[in-house]
């Protein structure tokens, strides 16, 4: 839509019902946009350009959002839609669904979009802030008892996967309140872990510099095993690229396409593991298979959260001395490097002893 039309924009829509699959809604609902009205000027794989005075539409499943030009434009595409569906056995959900104007916004998976003085901004919506501070909530209190390692490998996933899906939007500030909430969250945790203790001995025990990288001594960890607690700030805004035109995933011809987008997306990896992936072009130098599948990035907070989990148990960083050639100032040793390896790999290299490549340091 042109910007000389978007303050006029009304929205509406959400939730059809009716099937319980999201392919099953994909087949079903296969050509709403051209149900809606949506005519294009260009379209193809790489642009994707309406005419000016028709509607958009936006799907996911059966969630799905109109911009139309004026309210009157909205009813009447309503309308319609309602039309189409209703051979398809679905109709639109009245209670979830309504009318309204972006300066006052609207929430679309988990995100709210809204003009702000004229800029339009995409933020983590207040319903999704709500959830996530509820379960690190519930989270924290399951594990009174247990130790502070213990609480760092719960949470760390559900802090990565959380701040992994909402990174391409306006989020900084969003993620400092929530990493407020965190701290509050593993203090009460600790003093009630030692509740004769005084504030500072706790704070001492828990709370200090245990990232490097990172000049914050309110950072929580385990001092026993050095492991500490992330946090969502830390996480870097990495803005959404459109997708080009009608470019699917399931076109062959675009799989160099996709893995592009995936590569420049992938940082949630982290800079060492990433470095270490690229070098050996995402393969295990044992057994030769890829290291990583990920066709497809995952496309919800639970999702990234289970490919952070299942990352973590699958890969496993090795250690290796090699023999370094003799120098010509007559200098001799042992250096010591790193690669990356499936753990299943692993675990077979240490029952069958050192491999072709060096030893693994344990």
């Amino acid at each position: 839509m042109s910007d000389r039309a978007v303050e006029s924009v009304w929205v509406f829509g959400r939730h059809v019902g009716g099937a319980s699959s999201p392919l099953l809604m994909n087949v079903a609902l296969h050509g709403m946009e051209q149900a809606a009205g949506v005519r294009y000027r260009k379209l193809g794989t790489e642009h994707a350009q309406t005419v000016e005075g028709t509607p958009s539409l936006v799907r996911y499943a059966d969630d799905f959002v109109v911009m139309c030009y004026s309210r009157d434009q909205s009813e009447q595409v309503w309308h319609r839609l309602a039309q189409w569906l209703a051979p398809r056995g679905l109709t639109i959900n009245e209670d979830k669904t309504r009318l309204g104007h972006l300066v006052d916004g609207f929430d679309f998976l988990g995100f709210n979009v809204r003009r702000y003085g004229g800029k339009l901004l995409i933020k983590p919506s207040t319903a999704a802030v709500k959830r996530i501070r509820q379960r690190l909530t519930a989270e924290v209190r399951a594990l009174r008892g247990a130790n502070a390692e213990a609480v760092i490998i719960k949470l760390n996933p559900i802090i990565k996967g959380w701040a992994a899906y909402y990174r391409s939007v306006v989020s900084k500030e969003v993620f400092s309140t929530v990493d407020d909430h965190v701290w509050q969250l593993t203090y009460r945790w600790a003093q009630r872990a030692h509740p004769n203790k005084p504030k500072r001995w706790v704070a001492a025990r828990y709370f200090g510099p245990f990232n490097p990288k990172r000049q914050d001594r309110w950072v929580f960890g385990d001092r026993d095993s050095g492991f500490y607690l992330r946090r969502f700030a830390w996480t870097k805004i990495v803005r959404h690229r459109l997708v080009g035109g009608t470019s699917s995933p399931d076109d062959p011809a675009l799989a160099q396409y996709w893995a592009g987008r995936r590569k420049r997306r992938n940082g949630m990896l982290g800079g060492p593991t990433l470095r270490l992936l690229r070098a050996q072009t995402g393969r295990c130098p044992i057994c030769r298979d890829l290291l990583l599948h990920t066709d497809r990035e995952p496309q919800t907070p639970q999702q990234w959260e289970q490919w952070i989990t299942t990352t973590r148990r699958a890969l496993r960083r090795q250690a290796l001395i090699a023999d370094r050639v003799d120098s010509p100032s007559g200098d001799s040793g042992d250096t010591t490097a790193h690669r990356l390896i499936h753990a299943h790999c692993l675990r077979r290299s240490r029952q069958t002893g050192a491999d072709s490549n060096g030893q693994c340091i344990t």
